[in-house]
């Protein structure tokens, strides 16, 4: 939907009854009622087991033809267009939603009239609303986050969590802003509700409540994804330059470490912040033109020495090879967003003081990224080695 103007929602009404039964199957939807009299399904019932998937496929196999400006989710179907041609952008959604409404027609698929929206600036597109300015959060949702009451006992807590989860990625340290509370999930924890938790409690509220507008994704232009790890939690975002050269958020991602990750080294962690992220934005980097990942990854230079790496530092780097990445070294100070993601000091539960990466004698004093390709067939594109060779050698 990147690039387009207008859009268009269209609600299928009803859409498992749209779907009839196989002949020699009718008999086997068959339901008893307390009367006696034996009832049988003529269309495919809501509650079987492949029921969703067989729905979803039909209305994407009606629709294959048209999926370039009319994508489709189960009954719903997304309506965008811009103009081309030397038509305007309502000439062209016209002429697209002409060719949705044949393609229903032939297949007798009708939609539901009070649910669909026509030719709008906005529309909205599962749980938040899309428009030309990028991706929002859902005000209804947002309102429910922050209106809801100091939680009183675990439940409560869990409850409002998962809620605040749904617009995780609308926030770029949810990962640090809800860390002190997730101590009050733990198991035989009796709880206390101190001041420091209904600080975080504000803070994702506040986070939330000034959620930005993230950029849709755009496969024309190339990806950059920053990424970074403190003692606590590890952070990234997807980010891409839009039309007018800014810099935009496609989406953030983070999450705290696990017990056995924060004992990771230094290197280590920093590395975990990058696989984390390649896995998060996987579906939109794998196969992709070479794109950049900037990391504070100053620590490879300072690794503990060993003789060879650790099986899960070769693991790793084989699973970096799938991608067509080239890491950009920045310190911290200039890795601001991936920092903030991964590092809030006053949420820090243990008040550690983050490692900071000392320059050699003979580095250059700019703050240039210096950059080296990742994968099996690494090649310079800097006096630095390859990241592969950095990383054994440190071992050393």
């Amino acid at each position: 939907m990147s690039g387009s103007v207008i859009y268009s929602a269209i609600d299928l009404t009803d859409g498992f009854y749209q779907i009839l039964m196989r002949k020699s199957d009718i008999p086997l939807t068959a339901v008893s009622t307390p009367s006696g009299m034996l009832w049988e399904w003529l269309v495919m019932p809501q509650g079987l087991k492949n029921a969703p998937a067989t729905f979803n496929w039909m209305v994407s196999h009606v629709l294959r033809p048209l999926r370039a400006f009319a994508p489709s989710y189960f009954d719903d179907i997304f309506v965008h267009s811009r103009a081309e041609d030397g038509l305007s952008a309502v000439d062209v959604q016209l002429r697209h939603l002409r060719k949705v409404f044949e393609k229903m027609r032939e297949n007798k698929l009708y939609a539901n009239l009070k649910k669909c929206v026509f030719c709008a600036p906005e529309i909205p597109v599962l749980g938040c609303y899309v428009s030309k300015s990028g991706v929002r959060a859902d005000p209804e949702k947002i309102s429910s986050i922050c209106s809801w009451p100091t939680p009183n006992n675990q439940t409560e807590l869990r409850q409002w969590l998962g809620l605040a989860n749904y617009l995780y990625k609308y926030t770029k340290d949810y990962a640090g802003l809800i860390q002190p509370m997730s101590s009050l999930l733990k198991k035989d924890v009796a709880w206390n509700w101190r001041p420091e938790y209904q600080d975080a409690f504000d803070a994702v509220k506040k986070s939330l409540a000034s959620a930005p507008v993230l950029m849709l994704p755009d496969r024309s232009r190339p990806f950059h994804v920053v990424c970074d790890a403190s003692d606590f939690s590890i952070g990234c975002a997807l980010i891409q330059f839009d039309v007018e050269g800014r810099e935009r958020v496609v989406s953030y991602q983070s999450r705290q470490m696990k017990p056995a990750e924060k004992n990771y080294p230094v290197h280590d962690k920093e590395l975990l912040a990058m696989r984390y992220a390649l896995i998060k934005f996987g579906v939109y980097l794998l196969g992709e033109q070479t794109f950049a990942v900037c990391t504070d990854h100053a620590s490879l230079r300072t690794a503990m020495k060993s003789p060879h790496l650790s099986q899960r530092m070769a693991r790793w780097l084989s699973f970096f090879a799938e991608y067509n990445c080239v890491a950009h070294y920045k310190p911290g100070e200039n890795n601001i967003l991936a920092d903030a993601l991964s590092t809030r000091p006053d949420y820090n539960p243990r008040r550690l003081t983050r490692h900071q990466f000392i320059p050699d004698d003979d580095d250059d004093d700019d703050d240039c990224a210096t950059s080296v390709t990742l994968g099996i067939n690494t090649t310079v594109s800097s006096p630095v080695l390859p990241l592969r060779q950095q990383i054994a050698d440190a071992y050393e």
